[in-house]
């Protein structure tokens, strides 16, 4: 008895496979792919420059060291690492044809990704949560929301989706990869790789559900159900102007969430109702919603929040004033 059950453990083993890498495919039929990608390496420069500009404007401006700016702080460094860790690997395997990426660099950048795009949604409940105590409890928004506890929700916020993705992608080196190693997607994705196995994946398929619940719609429906207290005390404020005044801190919040969730929820929901898109228009919408909010999150918050724009105008006055002495 113990003789077959060593010979077949040994059978498994042997036919476990861990491939070398993975074949990046990318797009299959889409013409002047090359444009696109020097499109995003445009994108990521812009993005970099957009986001440590906003950073530097909170380090050095003592009057935004206020747990409100400590959230877009945070929201800008979680912008820099998305974007960090998926576009200059997608540019050297389009533009330079390094296209096979070796098993544990795969796994890595898969991980990286994944978080930083969970992060994505967990800094805008954060900024979500700030709003929320801001209006609902002005009178003890300094208590409720110091700058201390605002640091431990940014930590939270961080840890929770770094322990979700770790169990996620360590799932993966349970699998056998027998069949294709071929990626269909621009860089190491969850559902592409688990989907190539040949062995039963139904934890890596539970783990991917969980993730999109848990670090997607939750945060979601915490965003919708903050707004909705918000609404709520707005109406409570006697005077048009001030309801006027207080849901224009909001604004700029609100303009992110609309730019990152809807992308986001037209893929999952046709992924969910098992609706067949080819290959490169799911890219293409991937792609564009994973790099466009990094992009976009700054320059918005730069141009609507006023306490920002006073601290430029007053860098470029002094300046000014500087240049003329």
């Amino acid at each position: 008895m113990d003789t077959q059950v060593g010979t077949t453990a040994s059978v498994q083993n042997a036919t476990f496979v861990r491939p070398v890498g993975f074949y990046i495919r990318g797009f299959i039929a889409l013409q002047h792919t090359d444009y696109y990608f020097i499109f995003l390496s445009i994108v990521y420069i812009a993005t970099l420059l957009a986001n440590f500009l906003i950073m530097s404007i909170i380090w050095f401006a003592d009057s935004l060291h206020t747990p409100k700016y400590f959230a877009i702080f945070s929201l800008a460094v979680v912008d820099v690492s998305y974007s960090t860790a998926l576009i200059p690997k997608s540019i050297d395997a389009f533009l330079f044809n390094a296209r096979f990426v070796f098993y544990d660099t795969c796994l890595t950048q898969m991980f990286f990704v994944h978080y930083f795009s969970s992060m994505e949604s967990f800094a805008l409940s954060v900024l979500a949560y700030d709003r929320l105590i801001a209006i609902c409890f002005p009178l003890r928004s300094n208590t409720l929301n110091s700058n201390t506890k605002m640091v431990l929700v940014i930590i939270v916020s961080w840890a929770i989706p770094f322990i979700v993705m770790m169990i996620t992608v360590a799932l993966i080196n349970r699998l056998s990869f027998c069949k294709s190693t071929i990626i269909n997607s621009y860089f190491c994705d969850h559902g592409p790789v688990f989907k190539n196995a040949c062995s039963d994946y139904s934890a890596n398929w539970f783990m991917a559900a969980f993730c999109i619940v848990v670090l997607f719609f939750l945060p979601l429906a915490f965003i919708m159900l903050s707004y909705v207290c918000i609404i709520f005390a707005l109406l409570k404020i006697a005077s048009a102007e001030g309801r006027r005044k207080a849901f224009k801190t909001c604004t700029s919040h609100l303009t992110l969430v609309a730019v990152f969730y809807t992308p986001l929820l037209v893929t999952y929901i046709i992924a969910w109702l098992n609706v067949t898109i080819d290959t490169d228009t799911r890219i293409l919408n991937t792609s564009l919603s994973a790099t466009i909010p990094p992009l976009l999150n700054p320059i918005i918050y730069t141009l609507k929040t006023e306490e920002i724009m006073d601290q430029i105008k007053k860098y470029f006055r002094n300046r000014s004033i500087n240049t003329v002495s």
